[in-house]
């Protein structure tokens, strides 16, 4: 009689085994530190004041222990929409008592809040997504806190201003946020062209049914300027396509967007400067400064040749003596 034997089963390969193990410890490292960052804020009750918290635009993994922390020891958190909001307490286990404060919250409801301020307690104050108060309510509010020398706590994290700025491949170094642009055209391209001389990147909101709208109008008063469209950031479907508005708009034709959208124009050429601008700039900078540096900064400031700024200097200083 053969005897039985039990089947085979198949072992894991080792290395893979072995990184799994590596990843587990890691994975459970990193949740400790998170908890014990937690129970560190949490220790302490918050201070009295009115604590402004970024939530997560998208990614709901975005959302900061700092702002877990605020959200859960707040004695009353107010947000625009708590069927909203609540998806987001729901998903990290928080069964808070949520209240409205939106853009139709009048004056009663601004004081109500304030009363509790003013009695020391800690009142948090979220929107739908991102950072409070950028295109959405809560100006009024902190407006009248500051002005009664009511602490404002801003708690930071999330915004889809900065996530497509980043992300865009446009400058950086100095942007404009222009909210969203009006929906009626003739005031739609008076508002782009009041924006034609700002130094930076501008930044808008935008709804799907009206970015074939903007990008025609963009079009209009900036040409060839090139145009980002950001959408759906740090959701699934999240995409930023980047060319020129006629480019943009082309595309949207055969595929409109959906979801949030954040346009971001890229800055215009800076004109170059006249020999005027450069003399200009350095009888300004001769009242403070040596030669020598005057020219080195007027030279690097507006981007002009040293021997003519050089030259323009001695201009000025024979002129003096």
């Amino acid at each position: 009689m053969t005897k039985r034997r039990a089947p085979k089963i198949p072992q894991p390969d080792a290395d893979s085994d072995a990184t799994s193990a590596i990843e587990a410890v890691r994975a459970t490292a990193l949740l400790a530190a998170v908890s014990r960052q937690f129970d560190k804020l949490g220790a302490s009750p918050l201070d009295p004041g009115l604590y402004l918290v970024s939530t997560p635009i998208g990614n709901l993994s975005d959302i900061s222990i700092r702002a877990l922390s605020v959200l859960a020891s707040a004695d009353r958190v107010y947000c625009e929409d708590t069927r909203h909001s609540r998806k987001l307490f729901s998903a990290f286990d928080m069964g808070r008592k949520l209240e409205t404060y939106h853009d139709f919250s009048g004056e009663a409801d601004r004081e109500r809040i304030l009363d509790a301020l003013r009695e020391g307690k800690a009142v948090a104050l979220i929107s739908d997504a991102g950072t409070p108060l950028i295109a959405d309510p809560g100006y009024k509010l902190v407006r009248d806190a500051v002005a009664e020398g009511i602490r404002v706590f801003p708690v930071p994290g999330a915004s889809a201003i900065l996530s497509a700025l980043v992300a865009s491949g446009l400058p950086t170094d100095r942007f404009f946020f222009g909210g969203f642009l009006p929906p009626k055209e003739g005031a739609r391209l008076e508002a782009l062209e009041a924006m034609r001389a700002v130094p930076g990147t501008l930044v808008f909101y935008e709804t799907p049914s009206r970015i074939g709208a903007a990008l025609a109008a963009i079009e209009a008063v900036y040409l060839d300027r090139m145009v980002a469209v950001a959408r759906e950031l740090t959701k699934l479907h999240e995409t930023i396509a980047k060319g020129t508005a006629r480019e943009l708009a082309t595309a949207f034709e055969i595929e409109p967007p959906q979801g949030e959208i954040v346009l971001l124009i890229a800055p215009g050429e800076a004109a170059a400067a006249t020999e005027a601008d450069v003399e200009i700039a350095l009888r300004a900078a001769l009242k403070t400064a040596t030669l020598k540096e005057a020219v080195e900064d007027v030279s690097k400031g507006l981007g002009v040749a040293r021997k003519l700024a050089y030259n323009l200097a001695l201009k000025i200083k024979g002129e003096a003596s």
